[in-house]
């Protein structure tokens, strides 16, 4: 358990892929929350993405050789971002995930959920491909956005 997280695992076809949330009952983890909570989330989101990755790039029957030539890494450093390690950086996840045409709301989602200590919907760590949903989110962006435009204007008489 992190701080504040609750970590399990659900299967998809056989694979463990994390899970997390805020445990019932407790408070949701301020967004000053340790270095180490941090570290220890970044962790998890690295792992998912990493089982993500491999699962994409199997399903397009990339080779590891041809990806990891594409990010410009090595097979071995590759086979470690798959494998969700911590060191590999949010960069390496992102490069590969672009090579693979997916693209980054499987990192960024479920970390936003984390620091508002919101559980993270499942559909979010068993697809790899979340296009309608990040077409919503950047709609409630782009109305956020407008209001807020429209309020500025209000305030300033113009």
């Amino acid at each position: 358990m992190i701080a504040g997280f609750l970590y399990n695992t659900v299967a998809l076809r056989g694979e463990l892929l994390p899970v997390f949330g805020s445990l019932p009952g407790e408070q949701p983890m301020p967004l000053e929350r340790s270095q180490a909570a941090d570290g220890e989330i970044l962790s998890l989101i690295k792992e998912l993405s990493g089982k993500l990755i491999e699962r994409r790039r199997r399903r397009e029957h990339v080779s590891q050789q041809h990806l990891a030539r594409a990010v410009g890494c090595s097979e071995r450093w590759l086979r470690e971002i798959e494998a969700g390690i911590a060191s590999a950086t949010l960069d390496d996840h992102i490069r590969c995930a672009h090579s693979l045409e997916m693209t980054s709301s499987h990192l960024f989602m479920p970390l936003l959920a984390a620091e508002h200590g919101r559980p993270v919907p499942r559909e979010l760590l068993l697809r790899d491909d979340l296009w309608e949903f990040e077409q919503e989110v950047l709609a409630v962006v782009e109305r956020y956005q407008a209001a807020a435009v429209s309020r500025f204007q209000r305030r300033s008489g113009a």
